[in-house]
């Protein structure tokens, strides 16, 4: 008995820190959306008007997971899944079509010492907190919270590939670095996407 007690206390606590996590996800992405749209607009920025988008996308999916773990049952972990699934579909669709219009169009964005200073910090945000939503969902045996946590590192990928192209534009002038990091993070969520469906729940 004492032990049933300690294992539903283990696991009352794992939740809590997953819905923890997933408010901070939320909270941080709504903010970001406000300060990357400023910051596109000024810099009149593709890339950093993706990462907004997609910072949408994260909101997205954090909500659908905050659903989910107020009722974890088979079936609505499967919905769960699908849903985070279209996430990534159309993430990764947005920034397959950003990429190459930046890349023929040959767009040069202003420098955005804004944008350069949030997406380094999101991206240290976003793999802490992918990291975590990991941990958590592992050990709850929750598969919503752990694919949650791949949108999250998907999300930390996109802010260094733009924080990355942002550098070299402002540094070197160098405009094509960041749409050809893009086609990294369209190949990861197409992959994501195609293991989530082909998977049964």
């Amino acid at each position: 008995m004492p032990r049933r007690i300690n294992d539903h206390s283990r696991a009352t606590s794992l939740l809590q820190r997953g819905v923890l996590l997933e408010r901070l996800t939320l909270g941080w992405n709504v903010v970001g959306v406000v300060v990357l749209a400023y910051a596109a607009v000024a810099a009149r920025s593709v890339a950093l008007a993706g990462f907004g988008l997609d910072s949408v996308v994260e909101i997205g999916a954090s909500i659908v997971v905050l659903w989910e773990l107020m009722d974890a049952s088979k079936r609505r972990q499967a919905r769960a899944l699908k849903r985070i699934g279209g996430a990534f579909i159309l993430l990764s669709l947005y920034i397959a079509v950003q990429s190459t219009v930046v890349l023929l169009t040959r767009y040069h964005p202003k420098h955005s010492l804004l944008g350069i200073g949030w997406t380094a910090v999101t991206a240290l945000v976003m793999f802490t907190l992918a990291a975590g939503k990991a941990r958590t969902g592992k050990e709850l045996q929750n598969p919503v919270l752990q694919l949650e946590g791949r949108v999250t590192f998907v999300d930390g990928l996109l802010a260094t590939a733009v924080l990355v192209g942002l550098v070299l534009n402002a540094a070197f002038h160098a405009w094509w670095a960041d749409p050809l990091a893009g086609y990294v993070i369209v190949f990861y969520g197409v992959k994501e996407s195609i293991a989530i469906f082909s998977d049964r729940h």
